[in-house]
């Protein structure tokens, strides 16, 4: 009797044994176990490159779904001659720091100030020099910085235009009706068509590349003067020095073999190759 029971006990947990493993197989199937499925192992051969996926012409999602940018193809070169498998890893920009410390990033690359951030990251050299401007519509009647008094304008939260802006541009802020922080650059360009705002306060690459994009181009303008001026570097973890210099060592190959110029000639449209610090 008690070798019968013990047979039918076996049996029971082999057949549950069974029922969990396809249980398991069907759930990942089915796209249940998306966590195990998007890792990506970040060891000395993969180099996962933290973006923000709305930040046209240095990272973005294209219209087949695909993620793209200047910044992105500079990192896959970088990939490409130092035999690295290259991630382009979408981030919260507001969880940029965690990401990166955690170490499921390796670097910030898309369009990343220094200025103000010296001292919170190993910073490779600048390659980019940058401006922030305001983007208004052509028939607006804006035409210089002061005719945005009273005005309604927006920008990226966390941006560097929001820093210009509290910064020190205070006294041009204080004038605005509104200062209205949004999630991205894609919302407040969209709030500037359908009249929401007035005014979109923007990096000037990212502000050509809207502007560009649209069918109807010659609807939108850029303020002459900038509210001020930046450098982009690529930003790692502090005192990760050994990562910083083997980057650097390659973007300095590609400087000097033109690979970096002919790959900012892909982003024309968005003022690239103007914004370039060559050496």
């Amino acid at each position: 009797m008690n070798k019968k029971i013990g047979i039918i006990f076996a049996l029971v947990l082999v057949a549950f044994l069974v029922m969990g493993t396809a249980s398991a197989g069907l759930f990942d199937f089915l796209g249940g176990n998306n966590a195990s499925n998007n890792a990506t192992a970040n060891d000395e051969n993969t180099f996962i490159v933290g973006f923000d996926a709305e930040f046209p012409p240095y990272g973005y999602k294209d219209n087949s779904g695909n993620y793209v940018g200047f910044d992105l193809d500079l990192a896959k070169e970088v990939c490409e001659r130092n035999n690295w498998t290259f991630k382009a890893q979408p981030i919260d920009w507001d969880a940029k720091d965690a990401e990166l410390d955690s170490g499921s990033i390796d670097c910030i690359w898309n369009g990343f100030t220094i200025n103000g951030r010296e001292n919170d990251y190993t910073w490779s050299e600048p390659y980019i020099d940058n401006k922030q401007v305001i983007v208004v519509k052509s028939d607006s009647g804006i035409n210089s910085l002061d005719d945005l008094a009273g005005k309604t304008v927006e920008t990226q939260k966390d941006s560097s235009a929001l820093s210009a802006l509290k910064g020190d541009n205070k006294t041009l802020s204080d004038k605005f009706a509104t200062l209205t922080e949004v999630a991205d650059y894609n919302t407040a360009f969209m709030d500037l068509e359908s009249g929401a705002c007035d005014a979109v306060a923007v990096d000037i690459g990212v502000g050509q590349h809207q502007i560009s994009s649209k069918s109807n181009s010659d609807a939108y303008k850029i303020l002459t003067d900038p509210i001020s001026s930046e450098q982009y570097g690529i930003g790692f973890k502090k005192g990760n020095d050994a990562l910083k210099d083997k980057v650097q060592a390659t973007l300095d190959e590609m400087f000097a073999d033109g690979t970096v110029v002919k790959i900012a000639q892909n982003y024309s449209d968005s003022g690239v190759p103007g914004s370039l610090i060559t050496k």
